[in-house]
């Protein structure tokens, strides 16, 4: 190695350590002019010798060109959400119904406490300690890559400092903007006459999903961790709390205010006013306090339920109210045609955010309120976040009644509304141009049809531009429909095109999940492909045909028969088929269901199979593959650097196999 080679590692190593101490450790050790003096020797030697530039460099954090669109990301492990409790009581009841299914006492648990941050929930990807890539919770499955505006924060090592990083790991946390920051920000932005924003958890969103890095870079957002998601490698935790101090050890800030007691109730409150008396005190927004059992092992033991952990629950801070005037409600029509009503309000400023809109849910809430336009009204930001109309305070005069729209205020089409729910609907299906452009979004979605380069943003600008009218429209898009937008060119159109040719070849459920037909998700559709084996025969099936279907209910069966005989959809799939769109027909004889209500689980790296392969083929005999293990899990399969997956299944005393187990377990099929 070089001197010239050695030198520059060392001046990249000792100026990510300073930025270390600067912004991690809040413990500077050199002086700003000496800091700077050796950023642009930096800076200098990277000038001249570009073979040297290193992506752990600090100048790198800037480094990246803007971007078009956003890529999708699937987590590995699902970003869950949590339960939320807004009492001391509601948040001592949870602990002590998981303390019952424990089978011990609630005293015995230790809880641990953190600030609940008010920011944004994101995922960092670490491979052999080198930050590969960030991404947003978005629907917890599948969220948006947001590397490059990610490695602008010099809170988040690039590179992680530990000499024996995990193979991979993915550490969860929050991005957020100090108060500080956030002030500034719209100090500048008034100077400007640029947007302020109206608190700092929508600055911190608004600069994340900047396509610029370098403005985020200008924002000085911080980020602090909470947990691990999926890893591969030798750790091993016991409480929740050694976690986070490993991941000080990284690299990572630490939430101040955490504190460690006992599970009983008087613990509970005096937790609770300690949280209350510092939020005043704290550098950043805090939004109520986060409750987690601490032992790691109970932990696993509880589980999940669909979108929220078992083991832990989000004590927020009392909702903040005013008083203000229903000036409007408009109706909302969303992907599905559910219109939903929304209050325009007279602004009011409640706990830190100007208040204008909110939403009013449906037509019996409207009722139960007793709401009329012109209304003097009590608003609530509820646990610092949603709008919500409390009740009316003062009838107004002129007052006049809200009604629901006969017609849909976009389309026209007549509004329906079906016996037992409390949604109205429009019912122009895929051809309502308010639906149009997410139903293409959904269409084209990577769990749907899987349409690469087809992004959320190119959708919209080709639907703005009446280019894509609804999901057929995808199959006749010319080279020079997208060539000629800003920011495309041949080569980026060419990508798309073939990426729409080769989504051309694809499966009936997959193909019935990217249609958007109302409350048919993804296993629901798989479901009805495996039964009637054809989209003619589905087509045409009854109600009473479509109930006989394990998990298809009267409504889903009264929602498929509806959509099948709209004649403005029949006309939208067979201008896709047309196209060329096809699928082989299912074969549920050749595949027995031998695994039908069993949950299977897969980690590390498979040699034979790839993963999306085995979670196919686990799936065709009848399998539901989770993303995560519990004791409800039947079996885990367990390939190279299996991580934290295999430990808990150990733990669980669950099924494991390795990779050579499984293929001679499924010999006797095809599994390729």
């Amino acid at each position: 190695m070089s001197s010239l080679s050695t030198d520059y590692k060392h001046l990249v190593a000792q100026i990510n350590q300073w930025d270390h101490e600067y912004y991690v450790l809040d413990n500077p050790s050199v002086s700003d002019a000496e800091y700077d003096q050796s950023f642009r020797k930096l800076l200098d030697l990277e000038s001249q010798n570009p073979s040297l530039i290193s992506e752990q460099s600090p100048s790198q954090r800037v480094g990246a060109k803007p971007i078009t669109e956003f890529r999708k990301i699937e987590h590995n492990v699902k970003m869950l959400s949590l339960a939320n409790a807004f009492s001391l009581e509601e948040t001592f009841n949870f602990f002590e119904k998981a303390a019952k299914e424990l089978n011990i006492d609630v005293s015995t648990l230790t809880i641990f406490s953190e600030p609940k941050l008010d920011g944004l929930a994101l995922s960092l990807h670490y491979e052999n300690g080198l930050l590969t890539y960030a991404a947003t919770r978005g629907d917890g499955q599948i969220g948006e890559d947001v590397t490059h505006t990610i490695r602008t924060i010099k809170s988040i090592p690039l590179k992680l400092t530990s000499a024996t990083p995990p193979q991979t790991i993915d550490i969860r946390g929050e991005v957020f903007m100090p108060i500080a920051a956030f002030e500034k920000l719209n100090r500048r932005a008034e100077k400007t006459d640029l947007k302020v924003f109206v608190n700092p958890r929508n600055a911190a969103a608004g600069t994340i999903r900047q396509m610029n890095p370098k403005i985020a870079a200008e924002r000085d957002l911080q980020f602090i961790p909470y947990g691990i998601g999926e890893y591969e490698g030798p750790l091993s935790f016991t409480d929740h709390s050694e976690t986070l101090y490993y991941l000080h050890t990284l690299g990572f800030k630490q939430n101040p205010h955490c504190y460690a007691f006992s599970g009983n109730f008087e613990a509970f409150e005096k937790n609770y006013h300690v949280m209350e008396h510092a939020r005043a005190e704290m550098p950043m927004q805090i939004d109520g306090i986060v409750y987690k059992i601490n032992t790691l092992q109970q932990q696993t033991a509880l589980g999940f339920i669909a979108r929220s952990p078992k083991w832990a629950i989000a004590r927020k801070f009392p909702a903040q109210n005013e008083i203000t005037q229903l000036l409007e409600v408009d109706f909302q029509v969303g992907r599905t045609g559910v219109l939903t009503p929304v209050a325009r309000l007279e602004p009011v400023f409640v706990g830190g955010v100007t208040v204008s809109n909110a939403t009013l849910h449906n037509m019996d809430e409207i009722d139960r309120l007793g709401l009329y336009r012109g209304d003097n009204i009590e608003i609530q930001r509820a646990g610092d976040v949603i709008p919500k109309i409390v009740k009316v305070v003062k009838k107004g005069n002129p007052r006049t009644p809200i009604l629901m729209p006969t017609c849909c205020p976009v389309c026209n089409a007549p509004i329906e509304k079906t016996e037992g729910q409390t949604a109205f609907r429009c019912s122009g299906g895929l051809t309502c141009p308010a639906q149009g452009a997410e139903r293409i979004k959904h269409y084209a979605a990577r769990k749907f049809m899987n349409i690469n380069h087809l992004g959320t943003k190119l959708i919209e600008l080709l639907y703005s531009q009446g280019t894509l009218k609804s999901i057929a429209d995808i199959y006749t898009l010319k080279l020079n429909d997208i060539a000629q937008l800003e920011g495309q060119g041949e080569k980026s159109a060419q990508n798309v095109l073939d990426a729409i040719n080769a989504s051309k070849t694809t499966k009936l459920g997959t193909f019935l999940g990217a249609l958007g037909i109302h409350e048919v998700g993804e296993e629901g559709a798989k479901s009805l492909a495996k039964h009637f084996k054809s989209l003619n025969s589905l087509s045409q099936a009854t109600t009473e045909e479509l109930m006989q279907v394990p998990d298809i209910g009267p409504v889903m069966a009264t929602n498929v028969v509806n959509f099948f005989q709209d004649t403005r959809n029949q006309l939208i799939i067979n201008n896709i088929l047309a196209s060329g769109v096809t699928w082989q027909e299912e074969d549920n004889e050749a595949t027995p269901q031998i695994l039908a209500g069993q949950t299977w689980v897969l980690t590390g790296t498979l040699q034979v199979l790839s993963r999306t392969d085995a979670k196919a083929f686990l799936e065709s005999l009848g399998a539901k593959v989770a993303g995560s293990v519990s004791k409800k899990t039947s079996c885990v399969v367990a390939g190279q650097d299996a991580g934290s997956k295999l430990s808990n299944a150990e733990k669980l005393g669950l099924k494991i196999m390795n990779e050579a187990e499984f293929l001679a377990e499924f010999s006797a099929y095809s599994l390729t």
